[in-house]
């Protein structure tokens, strides 16, 4: 195991088999989560640790391939190498609650959303639990902004590498390390249900954002091969069950898709469906992908769209467009960066 996907448990079990006192896997746990590169940089350890560990435990830190940053909101998104040679995206947003990093969990995705470029190459690997943390430790360390909220919605389906995923929440939200609670953490999925299942019997008081999208099966079907698997039916069942578990309230991601799923009797659909349900939908403006031929729904549709679901009594906010102008929808970048490369 990479030395940085270790718990502080785990590595001060490490460092005693190699006969080091145990203050030393906290010194060393606590320079790997402010985003060192290298031993070198931890100077209250011994040279000869230093060069042990250099040798035993590389540190494989990301390389930035490309970084591009939204002259209209100040969002920055990353294209990251990793030490395979792979590429992932993090995109760092700022609100005025704090900054916010968007981070990835696979290398492409197996989903094969319609909408989404994350999944047009299909799925590559998953990422391991120091992948996903080396993410947030080096947006935050090369932008200079402290980050405090983070959601799982880049590039991959995070309950598909559910082990992994679990582990990196488990380092990010470590006393020890970054420390950012639970409660900033936002984890999205398209609906794998026993997943969703499992992720409640462990109560992390993370916020489940669920990535609906359409008002019933026939919709989603078309859309969404996962639905094909887990029918929405499903998987509402298992956000009520998640609820009951958490008391943590759901979030519906809804991409708002001009003829497909936008119409006032789609609204009305959800309502109905929704019933007793403490939820909340984040209605999002569709991100164009140029190799799909759907497209946004108009202003005047969303805001129809959000003023049912408000009258009905179903809180709902249409998300802030940020970085639209730098390929900060999930998968564009490293689809672009990936087609230059092949030429």
């Amino acid at each position: 195991m990479n030395l940085k996907s270790m718990t502080l448990g785990e590595m001060t079990q490490l460092f005693k088999e190699m006969g080091q006192p145990a203050f030393r896997a906290k010194q060393i746990y606590t320079w790997l989560h402010k985003g060192v590169r290298g031993y070198d940089e931890m100077t209250n350890l011994p040279k000869p640790l230093r060069e042990r560990l250099a040798g035993d435990y590389p540190i494989h830190a990301p390389q930035v391939v490309r970084k591009q940053e939204s002259q209209r909101d100040g969002t920055i998104k990353y294209l990251w190498q990793l030490s395979d040679g792979n590429c992932v995206e993090t995109v760092l947003m700022r609100y005025h609650y704090g900054n916010t990093v968007c981070i990835s969990t696979e290398v492409g995705c197996r989903m094969g959303c319609a909408f989404c470029a994350s999944t047009l190459g299909g799925l590559v690997r998953r990422l391991e639990p120091f992948e996903m943390l080396d993410q947030v430790l080096f947006t935050q360390v090369d932008s200079g902004q402290p980050i405090s909220h983070i959601v799982l919605m880049g590039i991959g389906e995070p309950l598909d590498n559910f082990d992994n995923v679990m582990r990196f929440l488990e380092l990010v939200n470590s006393p020890e390390g970054m420390h950012i609670s639970m409660r900033h953490i936002s984890l999205s999925t398209c609906g794998l249900v026993p997943k969703i299942d499992e992720l409640a019997k462990r109560n992390l008081q993370l916020t489940l954002s669920v990535s609906l999208h359409a008002p019933n099966d026939a919709v989603r079907d078309t859309i969404m091969p996962v639905n094909r698997a887990y029918p929405s039916q499903e998987l509402l069942d298992a956000c009520r069950r998640y609820y009951t578990a958490t008391s943590r309230r759901i979030s519906f991601e809804y991409a708002m898709i001009n003829g497909v799923n936008d119409r006032p009797e789609d609204a009305r659909e959800l309502l109905r469906r929704m019933k007793g349900l403490p939820c909340h939908f984040n209605l999002i403006p569709l991100n164009h992908v140029e190799e799909s031929p759907l497209k946004p729904s108009t202003r005047e549709a969303v805001a129809a769209f959000q003023k049912i679901l408000e009258d009905g009594g179903i809180p709902a906010t249409v998300r802030r467009t940020l970085g639209g102008d730098i390929d900060a929808s999930c998968g564009q970048l490293r689809r672009k960066f990936t087609k230059e490369q092949a030429k």
